[in-house]
């Protein structure tokens, strides 16, 4: 028996950014129909100094028609979503407080769903396509987190390193400064020892 189905079908759209941010930066993400699901998410991976410290960055989106949909404060990293109750286009902007320039991996995906009538001969089709489409979103889902999860190991990696070049050189300047009173201790320990001879001498 033929039935009326509702197919689902998923347009997704997504791009991802690695910048190098001074002062403020600005991107756009149009988007082509009201209630689609934006998803985004940053990492801070590296400063131009490894001697600064942890500093955040600010994110602000705003929508088509300039209101305020998320205001991110002195984070390093984050991640989040929210439904685009008009389309247009989205700004994504970010600004960096600290006097180092930052690099940033930035993600946006915006996933998009539409349903459409056609006849099928199966009445069980419609929850086995829920199904698949319910698959396919976890699927970007995991792809989105596996991003963000590879931007934060770089940003570790990246915090580690800079840890272990501030060890080595606190250890170079305190074995150093180790040496020097060493050989201070030595030439005031020999001047006395002289002082003593001449005046036994004497």
């Amino acid at each position: 028996m033929l039935s009326n189905v509702e197919i689902l079908a998923c347009m997704q759209l997504a791009f991802g950014l690695r910048i190098v941010i001074d002062r403020e930066e600005c991107f756009s993400q149009k988007v082509e129909y009201d209630w689609d699901t934006v998803r985004a998410s940053f990492v801070v991976l590296k400063y131009d100094s490894s001697w600064q410290t942890d500093h955040g960055v600010d994110l602000v989106v705003t929508g088509p028609d300039g209101n305020q949909i998320q205001d991110i404060r002195d984070k390093t990293t984050d991640k989040f979503d929210f439904v685009a109750h008009k389309k247009g286009v989205y700004k994504f902007c970010f600004t960096n407080r600290s006097p180092y320039h930052e690099s940033i991996d930035f993600d946006v995906f915006v996933g998009h769903f539409t349903y459409y009538d056609e006849h099928a001969k199966d009445e069980h089709l419609k929850p086995l396509l829920e199904q698949i489409e319910k698959v396919a979103d976890a699927l970007h889902n995991i792809e989105f987190e596996q991003h963000w999860l590879e931007a934060q190991t770089e940003r570790q990696a990246i915090i580690n390193e800079a840890m272990s070049k501030r060890a080595i050189h606190k250890a170079l300047v305190e074995s150093s400064a180790l040496v020097a009173a060493s050989v201070l201790q030595i030439y005031f320990m020999k001047r006395m020892f002289e002082r003593k001879l001449s005046v036994v001498r004497v």
